[in-house]
């Protein structure tokens, strides 16, 4: 696998925990949230009625709502959490580790909901990811921030909402092409975040230029860059590799939460994530030697159409 690409899509991937914490300092998450959307869905509307109607040939109205919903579930409900988490003045690290968590999390459900082999390994694997994302969370919830114990809930309501919308893509048909499924999630999520600002009084951008200047980043770097270096990496490399990268954003993401916003990363922040890394090696390392390595985008674990 290239390593700029995969140094790309970390940062990519990144970039989405970093930008939302400028982007909620001045507007709810609603706001920011229903502006980084409406411009993404017209722009992508407008690609599909001119350039993409070979895409949407065949493409059920069954299919359509089922996306809907998958979109509602990895992109609204996935990133109002992350995005309330952070405004809430949970790290955007700690975030990003329990986002992380969610290919382990999906991979150990698999057993009883979609009766698939869970290796001890795999158990293991999980226990031990979970206890990394503990160590963390505790560590941020102890740095005396004033931070209410309650928010450090929200991003684990995103990451199940993540894991929601996995299964339920796993069973649907494997007839929808990707960029089908990224422009309905994405005008589900422009429908929702719409609705819910306007219903809340707060769909008014404000007038700080921080604002624009962090919905541009989030579009150009976590929505266009993040997702589209995801796809590419998980064609080429399948989704291990994909998995594997995606628990390496969360150390970098704390790195770059302690730099930029001055977030606590201390010693126990640093033994969480060595944790957490050690987990997901653990897990692949299993997949690797009695699984199927290849890249399949709707295997358990690989995650959904999300971007931070």
């Amino acid at each position: 696998m290239n390593p700029l690409l995969s140094a790309a899509f970390v940062i990519c991937w990144s970039s989405g925990f970093i930008g939302a914490r400028p982007g909620t300092a001045d507007a709810a998450a609603v706001t920011v949230l229903m502006w980084r959307f409406v411009p993404l869905a017209a722009v992508l509307a407008l690609i599909a009625a001119t350039l993409g109607r070979d895409s949407w040939r065949g493409v059920t109205r069954r299919g359509l709502l089922r996306q809907s919903a998958i979109g509602l579930l990895s992109q609204s409900g996935y990133l109002l959490a992350v995005y309330a988490a952070i405004r809430l003045g949970v790290s955007t690290g700690t975030t990003a580790l329990v986002d992380a968590a969610q290919p382990l999390v999906a991979g150990a459900l698999a057993g009883p909901l979609l009766r698939q082999r869970v290796t001890g390994r795999q158990w293991c694997g999980l226990l031990l990811g979970l206890a990394g994302v503990a160590v963390v969370t505790a560590a941020d919830a102890g740095a005396g921030r004033g931070v209410a114990s309650w928010a450090y809930l929200v991003p684990f309501l995103g990451m199940l909402s993540l894991v929601a919308a996995t299964f339920l893509e796993r069973r649907a048909p494997a007839d929808t092409p990707p960029s089908v499924a990224f422009t309905v999630h994405c005008a589900t999520s422009a429908v929702v975040f719409t609705a819910l600002a306007s219903a809340t009084g707060a769909a008014a951008p404000p007038a700080d230029a921080s604002f624009w200047t962090a919905v541009v980043w989030l579009v150009a770097l976590s929505t266009l860059g993040g997702y589209g270096l995801y796809w590419l990496i998980l064609r080429r490399s399948g989704v291990a590799r994909v998995n594997a990268l995606m628990f390496l954003t969360a150390p970098v993401t704390a790195v770059w939460g302690a730099l930029l916003h001055g977030e606590p990363f201390g010693v126990r922040t640093g033994i969480g994530m060595a944790a957490a890394l050690a987990a997901v090696a653990i897990v692949h390392r299993g997949e690797g030697r009695g699984g199927d390595p290849g890249p399949r985008p709707r295997r358990i674990g690989a995650g959904s159409h999300r971007c931070a």
